[in-house]
């Protein structure tokens, strides 16, 4: 057995390594605490540094979240539609034909009518009786034009063969007014003897005054209802006793016309009376004379052959009259045309209306936000319209810019048009729209403009 003995000098050596070994490891201690210090402040920068740009952002969405515009609210709406009123019964005369024309209300008749209505063949030819002194009153007129209703025109003084006409007619059961030989009388007053209480005598007398004899007044007739493009008329002598006088509506009312626009023969027809030196006192035979009716002529050969051309001033609630030409050939009696044409002017009247085409209040439609708030559109203000008939009334609306929503707020104006007239209304917000809350907004980015 082998015995090994160490010397003190290894044990010292083995000491002093021990001890380097610890003095290099003390001497590494403090470096690798230095690194782990760091380390550690380096990874605190880092969360910390996350940490404030994700309180940044969430700040900053915050910030967004409750300022951000907001969508604008839905609408729902609906026009509001008018159903017209039931069509005008219009009352045309119901004996002979008849027709009518009015001027003045183009916008509101539609084409079917033509601005007014019939009765019977238009172009059926009829006697017209002493509607024959219009036209005798216009020809004459033609050839010894007056200036005004004003001016009477040259003095006729009648003859004796003048006087004689009194007796011929009066034989014949025609109107007749005094006419004493050498008895004077302006060519005014003359035709509207003529005219007025229609006397035949003078219709002769101032015919044959203005054109020589009666064969020119009837060539100048001729001439006059060509070129005026009345060829459904006939006029064989100026009085109208003769049946063989004949017009249509047509033509009549196209005479109508010529006669309303002549200052001097509208005058004179539109005379309920005149008392005049010799004749005395005469009564217009046009008794439906006054307040809208404003001339013209009748002309009647006795039962079932009662005519009347008449102009009549009809208001009607609109921005200005109508202006009307009718006629009616052979009505039963006077009495029984004039109520015919007095109904048939009251039916076109109760013909136009007032339509009522909204109701303060009404409600029109809804405006919702994304956030549930609602408030009402109403219309503001009661409004109507003025119409003819059972013409179409259109409504559209007109949106305008709105702000806060508030309650009273005017969102917009509605429209209504019917013929040549318009109304409108505005329409305003009922109730209010609240904001939404804050933690609306920061929940729903996505409703946010």
């Amino acid at each position: 057995m082998t015995t090994h003995h160490h010397s003190t000098d290894d044990f010292a050596e083995l000491a002093e390594l021990m001890r380097d070994e610890r003095e290099s490891a003390e001497r590494r201690a403090p470096a690798e605490a230095r690194a782990r210090r760091i380390r550690r402040r380096r990874g605190l920068i880092a969360v910390v540094t996350v940490m404030m740009l994700v309180l940044a952002a969430v700040g900053a969405y915050v910030v967004w979240a409750l300022n951000a515009p907001l969508s604008a609210p839905s609408v729902t709406s609906q026009v509001p539609q008018v159903e017209p009123p039931a069509a005008a019964a219009i009352a045309v005369p119901p004996e002979g034909i008849s027709a009518i024309s009015i001027a003045g209300a183009d916008d509101y008749f539609t084409a079917d009518v033509s601005g007014g209505w019939a009765a019977g063949a238009a172009d059926e030819r009829r006697p017209i009786g002493s509607i024959t002194k219009l036209i005798t009153a216009l020809v004459i007129l033609e050839a010894r034009p007056l200036a005004s209703p004003d001016d009477p025109g040259p003095t006729l003084t009648f003859s004796e063969s003048d006087n004689d006409l009194y007796d011929k007619y009066y034989v014949l059961g025609a109107t007749t007014a005094e006419m004493p030989t050498g008895s004077s009388m302006s060519q005014y007053d003359a035709l509207s003897t003529m005219l007025v209480p229609s006397a035949s005598n003078y219709a002769e007398a101032v015919s044959t005054w203005a054109f020589g004899s009666q064969g020119a007044f009837l060539s100048a007739t001729q001439t006059w209802l060509a070129a005026n493009g009345l060829g459904g008329t006939t006029v064989v002598e100026p009085t109208g006793i003769s049946a063989q006088n004949t017009s249509t509506v047509t033509d009549l009312l196209a005479i109508g016309k010529l006669a309303a626009a002549n200052p001097v023969v509208a005058a004179i027809a539109a005379t309920p009376s005149i008392a005049l030196p010799g004749p005395g006192s005469l009564s217009n035979t046009n008794t439906l004379l006054g307040g809208e009716i404003t001339g013209l002529k009748t002309g009647n050969l006795g039962e079932g052959t009662h005519n009347l051309l008449y102009t009549a001033t009809v208001e009607v609630g609109a921005d200005a009259p109508l202006s009307v030409t009718g006629v009616v050939l052979g009505g039963f009696s006077r009495d029984t045309v004039g109520q015919g044409v007095r109904a048939l002017l009251d039916s076109i009247r109760a013909g136009f209306h007032e339509v009522v085409v909204a109701n303060k209040g009404q409600d029109i439609g809804t405006y919702t936000t994304p956030w549930g708030a609602t408030a009402q559109m109403v219309i503001a203000e009661n409004a109507s319209i003025f119409t003819w008939s059972d013409t179409p009334i259109e409504a559209s609306m007109t949106p305008s810019a709105t702000v806060t929503y508030d309650d009273g707020e005017q969102v917009g104006t509605i429209d209504w048009v019917a013929g040549p007239h318009t109304t409108s209304a505005a329409i305003e917000i009922e109730g209010e729209i609240e904001p939404p809350s804050a933690w609306w907004r920061l929940t729903h980015p996505s409703e946010l403009g």
